[in-house]
């Protein structure tokens, strides 16, 4: 029923994909190596317990799948995986007995958008500035939602290799003196300790724009007018609202310098790709923000930065179609599983 190769899993169809964020769990049904993949409604993580309470409502009383992928907001380890920014705990063994599967493999969930990035066309990305991808180079793709995740693709030996990681939890650091201003007033989720430390989720998620916009009216020693990311997004896009739009802007130009870090340690020459609602929600202000300026700014190598083209992801669901390749043609992509792949 099952071969394996390497790392390389070969589970039985038909095959539930998931996407599990800190807001909401995207499922879909592979039915074989050629069939039109199916979609079932969105679960959101509030609504429900557990994820295998989930899959029972949304997904079992239509399909009945033989095996799991599963892509992951958080790090993968051990038989209890817990989300990062959602109470659940995803527990293999016991959604293997309870759900009538077979097998199980856990991905972390930009380890599965990275495994999209090679099928991606013309239509499925913005462009935000220039260069051009060089064939079978690494590629980023980074993004900001309910957390900050990250991850790589690196191509070797004609195989793709998803490096998956925490990338979304390095320093960020003040560089204007506008920058120096607003960083004493930011808030920190993750806890003082004897020194302030920034990581990138605490500016550049849903939760981190309302720090930086609370961050700007406190500096300014004005009164703040929102509390949600989505009210600050709406007055910055409408231009209703100056220190909202300055956050969004901060907003973009913080995610850029990270880009930038991030495509310098992987020397992403096959391009550097936003990922997640919020930035196809803004891809047009990231457009005309100065996002682009920030992840050329790495001296002295911005003539290296300018060439590496970078883009915002527009399909609808990015990290299903990395799954379901996977599942698919799981002998393209060096997906290692030990220790992420449970059976019955």
């Amino acid at each position: 029923m099952i071969q394996e190769t390497a790392d390389r899993a070969f589970v039985p169809f038909p095959t539930l994909i998931g996407d599990i964020g800190g807001t909401n769990a995207r499922f879909a049904l592979v039915p074989d190596a050629t069939g039109e993949v199916v979609r079932f409604p969105n679960a959101q993580t509030a609504d429900f317990p557990a994820i295998d309470d989930a899959i029972e409502a949304t997904v079992l009383p239509h399909a009945k799948p033989r095996s799991a992928v599963l892509a992951l907001a958080g790090p993968v380890q051990g038989d209890q995986v817990p989300l990062t920014n959602c109470p659940w705990v995803v527990e293999p063994k016991k959604m293997i007995a309870r759900l009538g599967l077979d097998e199980v493999i856990l991905l972390n969930d930009f380890e599965a958008l990275s495994l999209s990035l090679p099928a991606l066309g013309e239509e499925d990305l913005v462009r935000v500035g220039g260069g051009e991808p060089v064939a079978n180079a690494a590629q980023v793709v980074v993004g900001p939602g309910t957390g900050l995740g990250a991850a790589a693709l690196i191509h070797a030996r004609g195989t793709w290799f998803p490096v998956p990681g925490e990338g979304g939890h390095v320093d960020l650091a003040p560089v204007t003196a506008r920058d120096f201003a607003i960083w004493p007033h930011i808030e920190e989720p993750f806890g003082t300790g004897p020194y302030r430390r920034i990581a990138g989720e605490t500016l550049l998620c849903g939760a981190g724009l309302v720090r930086l916009y609370r961050a700007i009216i406190a500096a300014d020693g004005a009164r703040a007018r929102f509390d949600d990311p989505s009210e600050i997004t709406a007055a910055a896009l409408g231009g209703s609202d100056g220190a909202a739009e300055e956050a969004l802007s901060l907003f973009c130009i913080h995610l850029g310098r990270l880009a930038g870090n991030l495509a310098l340690a992987f020397m992403a020459r096959g391009g550097v790709f936003l990922a997640g609602g919020i930035a196809a929600k803004i891809a047009p202000f990231i457009k005309e923000s100065g996002f682009r300026e920030a992840f050329i700014d790495k001296a002295p190598h911005q003539a290296l930065m300018d060439k590496m083209p970078t883009s915002v992801i527009v399909h609808p669901a990015p990290a299903l179609a990395g799954i379901a390749a996977y599942a698919r043609t799981p002998e393209l992509f060096g997906v290692v599983t030990e220790g992420r792949h449970w059976r019955r």
